[in-house]
């Protein structure tokens, strides 16, 4: 079982930075691979970003590739996702989520899943 809970969003300006935060409780943390998700009012939900288990593989959605970083530290049991040069169209609710499967988008496998949080860019 793996409980997560995300932070680090807020309003911020066209072309900002935010970097939010999911922290993880669960002693089996370090064995999920970690997904970055998001969703904007009527719009379905999207894949972001995503880290393999151990790290040093990510995998990212083409409209936030070379903007967004995902990170993450398994002693601090917390996922992190760095974004730059933020668009208005990048408002939404982000949640981060736990999966087995290495590296997917699909957001069908994954099992575990914030509450999410907010990020607002104004234009």
């Amino acid at each position: 079982q793996v409980q997560l809970v995300e932070s680090g969003g807020g309003l911020v300006q066209a072309g900002g930075s935010l970097r939010l935060s999911c922290a993880a409780s669960g002693r089996t943390f370090s064995s999920y691979h970690m997904g970055w998700f998001r969703q904007a009012p009527g719009k379905e939900r999207e894949f972001v970003a995503a880290i393999s288990w151990s790290g040093p593989s990510t995998y990212y959605a083409d409209s936030v590739k070379g903007r967004f970083t995902i990170s993450r530290d398994n002693a601090k049991h917390t996922v992190y996702l760095q974004m730059n040069s933020l668009k208005p169209e990048d408002t939404a609710v982000y949640y981060c989520a736990a999966t087995k499967y290495y590296n997917t988008y699909d957001v069908r496998v994954y099992d575990y899943w914030g509450q999410g949080t907010q990020v607002s860019v104004s234009s």
